[in-house]
């Protein structure tokens, strides 16, 4: 997914519902509102939704430059803290939870989204697995870490029915008050028979923002896709469904950590 450097600040506590710091006031409105917000762009995109952060607009300005992207599907989601956890900065244990809960690459298995185009629920990841690297693709089970480190990469082998079975780096970047993570892909993504996304040719991050009483969840996914007629629609199509499917699975598994750190 891509070169990262550490240098996201914390997000202010928000108190009085104030997420002034990170996004604008309508978008504030409309994540409080319990809507997600979601753009899908083609022909030279540029970000409508990163939130207010320079390292956040740097990282997508690297991105554009090398992938020079024809699709780009942005979201945004606003996870509510449990009671516990409320107002305060997220504990040290807090984070440990959280981190783990986002290297737990197995746990995407299963995971189901909305297809539009067939009107129907369908599954994202038929399999996701852990390996020790794109060329032996031995098993590994799911890492996890009292302490998170600034960064780590893994790999994943991940089976999709939209574009079948691939090969992704993962990267994670972590500073006290953001996780970040990236995938990029080490193998063609292919619809049906038709390549659609050459080798490193996709990138998506997902960064996790302390806010208070909230989590502000950014995903963003750029492809250089395939010049064929209609690809670049399906996969814009597919990307947004699949930004949904994510934020579904962060907040189970946020879920999960909190109820972990506070039972």
């Amino acid at each position: 997914m891509l070169t990262i450097v550490l240098g996201f600040c914390p997000a202010q506590n928000v108190s009085g519902i104030n997420l002034a710091d990170l996004v604008s006031p309508e978008q504030a409105r409309t994540l409080l509102a319990g809507e997600k917000p979601v753009t899908v762009q083609f022909n030279n995109p540029a970000p409508v939704l990163s939130p207010k952060n320079e390292y956040m607009k740097l990282l997508i300005d690297e991105v554009r430059r090398d992938l020079d992207p024809s699709v780009m599907v942005e979201t945004l989601y606003l996870y509510k803290k449990p009671y516990e956890a409320e107002k305060n900065a997220l504990s040290a244990e807090e984070e440990a939870e959280l981190f783990n809960s986002v290297l737990a690459l197995s746990t995407l298995a299963g995971l189901q989204y909305y297809s539009v185009s067939r009107g129907a629920m369908r599954t994202f990841y038929e399999t996701s697995i852990r390996i020790d690297g794109p060329s032996t693709k031995k098993l590994l089970p799911d890492p996890g870490y009292s302490r998170p480190p600034a960064e780590l990469m893994i790999y994943a082998r991940q089976k999709d029915l939209t574009f079948g079975d691939n090969i992704y780096q993962y990267n994670y970047h972590f500073t006290p008050g953001a996780i970040v993570f990236t995938q990029q892909n080490l193998s063609i993504l292919t619809y049906g028979i038709i390549p659609a996304v050459g080798k490193n040719k996709l990138r998506s991050t997902v960064a996790i923002l302390d806010a208070g009483d909230y989590l502000l969840v950014y995903a963003v996914s750029m492809a250089k896709a395939a010049s064929l007629p209609g690809m670049k629609d399906r996969i814009g199509n597919s990307f947004a469904n699949r930004a949904e499917a994510i934020t579904k699975w962060f907040s189970d598994q946020a879920d999960k950590a909190f109820k972990k750190v506070h039972s």
